[in-house]
């Protein structure tokens, strides 16, 4: 015969599994529902399929909030931060035009992380390399920590804010641009992809053509709509996100979205012309 004790252990017990079953299904529900945000007003969403919500993603249920009291306890496997503050600048238009359509530009960013090098392709994305390689000789990416990781349904790893919240703009738009590119065939991202979020909904066209500075690095390959601007790829620094990727992520509900749990900044950026 069980006795009350016995019996109060067992309810105990049982409830126990029963919040971690809620607490896994929470996060599992979350980090499908994050992807690339935009900078202010909408994010597309990819769970097997194109859906598309607000980024209103903060602010979650008692299970969401739950599912981020137990984040990953795997060690850090970045440096600290290099001493510097994030830019606060902004600028009222979209810089001139400078970019040599015919030459060969170079990104390295050089992270807590590890160095990633990135080949950017002017000639297909002009707006979207001139704009990036002002931004580099600006300082605005120095001392920026990339703020959001999609390790579930999407792999990618954002950066490119300042604000560290996925809010942030250097105060100008710059167009859509190269959204026809063969390498995007069949609704993919492939790895090593360097691309541009932006506000876009799905649905309005008073949303295109609202990248900022936001962009986001794919480091496996991620199925999206071909609405995000294709500026480069990765030629070096695969490794560094992959070990990005392989310490996780949690949820932050401060700015409703999963974040690295290494500490990623990008300590300096730098565009080289050849």
């Amino acid at each position: 015969m069980v006795s009350k004790d016995q019996r109060r252990r067992q309810l105990a017990r049982e409830k126990f599994e029963r919040q971690q079953q809620r607490r896994s299904a929470a996060q599992r529900k979350t980090k499908r529902r994050n992807v690339i945000v935009a900078s202010a007003v909408a994010v597309a969403l990819v769970a097997g399929g194109a859906v598309w919500a607000s980024v209103g993603l903060a602010g979650g249920t008692s299970d969401r909030a739950a599912a981020d009291e137990a984040p990953s306890k795997a060690p850090d496997p970045c440096d600290r931060p290099a001493k510097g503050t994030p830019s606060a600048k902004t600028w009222k238009k979209e810089p001139a035009m400078t970019v040599d359509t015919s030459a060969a530009y170079t990104a390295k960013l050089a992270t807590t992380c590890g160095a990633i090098t990135l080949k950017l392709d002017a000639g297909k994305a002009p707006h979207t390399v001139n704009s990036f390689a002002f931004l580099a000789a600006q300082g605005y990416f120095d001392h920026s920590r990339c703020h959001r990781l999609v390790d579930e349904g999407l792999h990618v790893l954002q950066c490119g804010d300042p604000k560290g919240t996925g809010q942030g703009t250097p105060g100008y738009t710059i167009p859509d641009e190269n959204l026809k590119d063969p390498r995007l065939k069949g609704g993919v991202y492939p790895a090593g992809t360097v691309a541009m979020a932006n506000r876009y909904d799905g649905k309005s066209k008073a949303t295109r053509d609202t990248g900022g500075s936001q962009f986001f690095l794919v480091y496996q390959d991620s199925k999206l709509p071909p609405n995000y601007t294709p500026f480069g790829t990765i030629t070096g620094g695969m490794d560094v996100l992959r070990k990005i990727a392989g310490a996780g992520s949690r949820l932050d509900q401060s700015i409703g979205t999963t974040v690295p749990n290494a500490t990623v900044v990008i300590n300096r950026a730098t565009v080289t012309k050849s």
